[in-house]
C-alpha cells in the first residue's frame, strides 16, 4: 500500500523548500511520510521536527540508514546519506504537504470536532462508514497540527472515505487544521467548558471551533448537536443536520436502555422512521456519538441496516470508557482526558452499574480562572449522583473533594496530593467487586492508576 505518486521535487515545490542532493534522484517517489525514525521504511520521507526534548535532525542519519528516500530539515545536514529538502519550518512544510496531498483525493472527508466526545464520534462514524467504504480514520488521538497532516499523508489509493478528528486549544488552530482537511461533512459534538485558559468562555469555544465552517462550501453539511443551545441556531453557512435527544432534532435518539457493562440500546428516529440500534460498549454517552455517525452514514448513502451493523461493530478505544474486568474489580478506564462535561457523563454512566461505585478523579486542566469553581461543582454533582466513594488526586482535584463535602451527601471521600500516597492505601480503599471509574486530564497520567488497580487481588 503506497502513497499516490509524490516525487521529491514536487514535495520541495509544495513546501517552498530547496532540494539539496543528487539531481538524478529528484523524481524518486515517496512511499510514506514519518516523523519517527523507528517507523522509516524504504522510500520514506523523514521529517526532522525539532521538539522540546528531542530534535528530529539528530535522527536523520538513522532515517537514511533505515531506507529513507529523503529528509525535510530546517538546517543544513552534515554529510547526509541522501537528498534532503531545506525549509524554513519543518512543521509548516508538513502542513503544506498534508494540504496538497489531501487535494489529490476526490473522496468524502468527514471532520470531527467539539468539546467532548470527538474520539467516540470519530470511531463510531468510521465504524458505520466501513460497512460501505474503505475508510481512513485518525489513529488514536492524532488530532493536532502534527497529527492531522500525518493522517492525511497516510491516505492510500484504496481509501474511499476519510474521518479526521480535529482538536484545538486556542484561536486560529482550527483555521490551520481546516485549511488542510477542508471537510465535506463536519460533525460538531457540542460546545463545553474546555481550554478556557485560552478560549475564555463558551462564546470563545464556539468562535474557535466554528472557524472550520469557513473552509466548507455552502453545499457541504454541518452535523451538529441540536441539544446544545449554542449550536442549535448557529448559522454554519452550510447545509445543516441536527442530532440529539430533543424532539426537534433531525436524528433523534429515543428509548435509550443502558445495559451497564453489556452495552446500550436505543432507537434512531430520522426521516419519519424508527431504526433500532445497539452498541456493545459501556456508557450512555455513546448515543450522542452514534447519532452523528448515523447522520453521516445517511448522507453518504448507507442503508439503515448498514448503519446499525456499523454501530454494533464499535470497539472502545483504550482510555475512553474502556472496561477492564480483572476478576477482582471492574475498571472503567476513561483516563485519556477530562473536563466538567465528560466527567459528569462518566459519573452518570458509572452509577448505572450494579455494585459499589468508586470514582477516582484528578485535575481537569486548562479551565482558566474558573477552574476551582468548576472542580467544586463536579464534586457537588458526584455527591448527588449515587457514587459510593470518591477518591481525588491532584492540586485542583482537592476542590472536587471540597465540593462533595459541601454537598452534605454521605459519600466516602478522600483527597491525595500525590500518587504515592494514594498507591500506599489503594488496596484498603478498593473492595472486591467494586466498579472503579478512573478519569482525569491526560497530563495527570492516570494510566498508572489503572495499572495499580489491575494488580489488586
Amino acid at each position: 500500500m503506497r502513497m499516490k505518486p509524490l516525487p521529491l521535487i514536487k514535495a520541495a515545490e509544495v513546501t517552498g523548500g530547496r532540494y539539496v542532493g543528487d539531481p538524478a534522484l529528484e523524481n524518486k517517489l515517496i512511499t510514506s511520510v514519518v516523523q519517527d525514525s523507528r517507523k522509516v521504511e524504504e522510500g520514506s520521507l523523514f521529517l526532522c521536527i525539532p521538539g522540546e526534548r528531542v530534535d528530529g535532525h539528530d535522527f536523520a542519519a538513522a532515517a537514511y540508514a533505515a531506507g529513507a528516500a529523503c529528509c525535510i530539515a530546517e538546517r543544513e545536514l552534515a554529510d547526509p546519506a541522501g537528498p534532503y529538502i531545506l525549509v524554513d519550518s519543518t512543521l509548516q512544510a508538513l502542513k503544506a504537504l498534508g494540504a496538497y496531498y489531501r487535494s489529490l483525493f476526490d473522496i468524502p472527508f468527514v471532520g470531527v470536532t467539539g468539546s467532548v466526545g470527538k474520539t467516540t464520534a470519530k470511531e463510531l462514524t468510521a465504524a458505520v462508514l466501513s460497512q460501505k467504504f474503505c475508510v481512513l480514520k485518525t489513529p488514536l488521538n492524532l488530532n493536532n497540527e502534527v497529527g492531522v497532516p500525518l493522517t492525511l499523508l497516510s491516505l492510500r489509493e484504496e481509501h474511499e472515505a476519510a474521518v479526521i478528528e480535529m482538536g484545538i486549544s486556542d484561536f486560529g488552530e482550527m483555521t490551520r487544521l481546516a485549511e488542510m482537511v477542508r471537510p465535506d461533512i463536519c460533525i460538531m459534538t457540542n460546545i463545553g467548558c474546555c481550554h478556557l485558559e485560552n478560549l475564555r468562555d463558551l462564546d470563545g469555544v464556539l468562535k474557535a471551533k466554528s472557524e472550520v465552517f469557513s473552509f466548507m462550501s455552502p453545499d457541504s453539511y454541518a452535523v451538529v448537536c441540536g441539544d446544545d443551545d449554542m449550536l442549535r441556531n448557529f448559522d454554519t453557512g452550510t447545509k445543516k443536520v441536527t442530532f440529539g435527544l430533543d424532539v426537534q432534532n433531525d436524528f433523534r435518539g429515543e428509548n435509550v436502555e443502558n445495559q451497564g457493562a453489556d452495552g446500550i440500546s436505543f432507537d434512531i428516529r430520522a426521516h419519519g422512521t424508527i431504526t433500532h440500534a445497539s452498541i456493545p460498549a459501556f456508557g450512555s454517552h455513546l448515543v450522542l456519538g452514534a447519532l452523528p455517525a448515523a447522520a453521516v452514514g445517511d448522507l453518504l448513502g448507507l442503508t439503515p441496516k448498514e448503519i446499525t451493523d456499523g454501530l454494533a461493530s464499535y470497539v472502545p478505544v483504550e482510555g475512553r470508557a474502556h472496561i477492564i474486568d480483572t476478576g477482582y474489580v471492574r475498571i472503567i478506564d476513561d483516563c485519556y482526558n477530562a473536563n466538567p462535561h465528560s466527567v459528569t457523563a462518566a459519573i452518570h454512566s458509572l452509577c448505572t452499574l450494579e455494585g459499589r461505585k468508586v470514582a477516582i478523579l484528578g485535575d481537569m486542566k486548562e479551565l482558566g480562572p474558573a477552574s476551582r469553581d468548576l472542580h467544586h461543582a463536579v464534586g457537588q454533582m458526584v455527591g448527588q449522583s449515587g457514587t459510593d466513594c470518591l477518591v481525588c488526586l491532584g492540586e485542583e482535584a482537592e476542590f472536587i473533594y471540597k465540593g462533595l463535602i459541601s454537598s452534605g451527601c454521605p459519600v466516602e471521600a478522600w483527597h491525595f496530593p500525590l500518587k504515592e500516597a494514594l498507591f500506599s492505601v489503594l488496596p484498603s480503599l478498593i473492595k472486591k467487586g467494586d466498579n472503579v471509574l478512573v478519569k482525569a486530564s491526560h497530563s495527570m497520567n492516570f494510566g498508572e492508576i489503572v495499572e495499580e488497580l489491575k494488580k489488586l487481588r
